[in-house]
């Protein structure tokens, strides 16, 4: 069962999901590979289709992972945070951002699923253009994903977070992933969502970010 949602209100209201994840309704396997056969319709550089995508919902995998993430969250949010002028929409909803992320650091391991995609090869310390031919044979896949679940009422976050340190090899320890191989993408918490009403979300409007010809 999908939503009635028009094509630009799909991609208007598919958030970040993190407090309105539906920690207790179960995800059905046959959902999660509908969207992942949408999802493979997505470009890919040379047609490669390098991906493999490994779905968690092992409770103690869960957690293994989630205290990954966690750890790293907590050595996060000791950095500096970005500062941002007054009235900028973005410091504005900092501090709900803020307590999102939280919210998901200390609940990851209650999500039904996770999700860690991968892409053969790894790209690490390599130049700009390779990194950014070779994530570009991925990102799109999974932005698509993320638009099939919230097609179908679920939702996600794109978190990168457990890859910070020797997370991403600790998180290949144990999901059986060889590393020298495989590069992983993120981790991606999945559930239905609470309600189905998500909103635009306020961004810098596009006269402020788009450039013509030049700089």
């Amino acid at each position: 069962m999908t939503l009635d949602l028009t094509v630009d209100e799909l991609l208007t209201t598919t958030r970040s999901v993190r407090k309105r994840l539906d920690l207790e309704r179960p995800v059905p396997r046959e959902v999660l590979l509908e969207c992942l056969d949408l999802a493979l319709q997505a470009p890919t550089g040379s047609n490669a289709q390098g991906w493999q995508w490994v779905f968690v919902q092992d409770p103690e995998k869960k957690k293994a992972l989630a205290d990954i993430y966690r750890t790293n969250w907590t050595m996060y949010r000791k950095m500096p945070e970005p500062q941002y002028a007054e009235g900028d929409v973005r410091g504005e909803r900092r501090p709900l951002v803020l307590s999102s992320a939280e919210y998901l650091a200390e609940h990851m391991h209650e999500v039904p699923w996770l999700l860690v995609p991968c892409l053969q090869g790894r790209v690490d310390g390599a130049p700009g253009s390779l990194s950014a031919s070779f994530w570009g044979s991925l990102l799109p896949a999974t932005w698509s994903f993320m638009l099939a679940l919230r097609s179908r009422g679920l939702g996600s976050a794109y978190t990168t977070l457990h890859l910070l340190g020797d997370g991403e090899k600790q998180a290949a320890e144990i999901l059986g992933i060889p590393y020298d191989q495989y590069s992983q993408g993120g981790l991606f918490p999945i559930a239905y969502t609470k309600g189905t009403d998500f909103r635009p979300a306020k961004r810098l409007p596009a006269d402020q970010v788009a450039h013509f010809d030049r700089w």
